[in-house]
């Protein structure tokens, strides 16, 4: 029997609930691959559910809703190869089942995608969760080259991502930030413009064909008034902490649109063709700091302490 690392959370609380342990290898089953994980990303969210903020998840639980790596045992009905290089995210991973903090994980077959990269494993672990979720906003938009696009909280790791794949996809971008001192930054990382929001109001009288909004519903109504007529604002996050759109006139919306795009609909065609822009354009975001497996707890810490740009990584390897 070969043993592996895996960090367990028994009961939801502060970081030092996270205890690193050891435990068999799973085996792989009919339609459930052992991928071999590299790195992964940590996030904010996962940190809430760490704490009990995600009531649907039930404990004891390895948490981590992403993570790159490679096949080591593939399921009997898969088309997948040993040393095959794959990622995973979503689909219940870290909530339902046990997810990437470990070495090594069981995964659904239907939830592994193979990957088409060539960097090491660290610079990988970016761009699951954070570059799917900013191309399938891009993506829901429907822009065509030239447009314009705003990226309203452009400093998170997703919206550093949706910048550098917007630009590739050649949309003229404009990006926001609450602080001052991170205006710079935001044209640093790509953007062609970047505009203050404060008090849930841009700083701006622009208007955009396209505006993908992390930080939620407290910004929604205004996003919906910086748009040219047939634009639309696309929600994927709510980094301000709020669920409902208070006092809302759904005739705002009057000659546009309002979606959401939903990163748990996984599909491998988006996965590729965000690949193919990556690697033509060497596309990538700040890695802010990166961790080993067992410095979890520290990471943890990190995460929700920095204002750091760019992603926190843990490293296996």
């Amino acid at each position: 029997m070969i043993f592996m690392r895996a960090v367990v959370i028994d009961t939801p609380g502060d970081p030092d609930v996270m205890h690193l342990v050891e435990r068999p290898i799973p085996e792989a089953t009919a339609d459930q691959s052992v991928m071999r994980i590299h790195a992964f990303g940590v996030h904010r969210y996962e940190a809430l559910t760490r704490a009990g903020g995600s009531p649907s998840v039930k404990f004891p639980r390895v948490i981590g809703v992403e993570a790159v790596g490679e096949i080591y045992q593939p399921s009997t009905n898969s088309t997948l190869k040993v040393g095959q290089k794959v990622m995973t995210m979503m689909g219940g991973f870290g909530r339902e089942v046990d997810g990437s903090y470990q070495d090594y994980a069981l995964v659904a077959d239907t939830n592994l995608y193979p990957v088409d990269f060539d960097g090491d494993w660290v610079t990988l672990a970016q761009y699951p969760e954070n570059f799917y979720t900013a191309m399938g906003a891009i993506d829901s938009l429907k822009l065509k080259s030239g447009q314009s696009l705003l990226v309203r909280g452009g400093t998170s790791a997703v919206g550093l991502a949706a910048i550098k794949l917007a630009k590739a996809m050649g949309f003229t971008v404009t990006a926001t930030t609450r602080r001052q001192n991170q205006l710079d930054a935001l044209i640093a990382n790509g953007a062609d413009q970047s505009v203050l929001d404060t008090d849930n109001q841009l700083d701006t009288d622009a208007q955009f064909d396209g505006i993908i909004d992390l930080v939620g519903t407290v910004t929604l109504t205004n996003s919906i008034a910086h748009l040219n007529p047939g634009g639309g604002v696309s929600l994927i996050g709510l980094l301000a902490g709020e669920w409902i759109v208070k006092n809302f006139n759904p005739f705002t919306l009057a000659g546009k649109f309002l979606t959401v795009f939903d990163s748990t609909d996984v599909k491998q065609s988006l996965i590729d063709e965000m690949f193919k822009l990556i690697n033509q354009n060497h596309l990538s975001i700040p890695i802010a700091k990166v961790f080993k497996l067992e410095d979890i707890v520290a990471s943890h810490k990190y995460v929700m302490a920095s204002r750091e740009l760019g992603q926190v990584i843990v490293d296996n390897d």
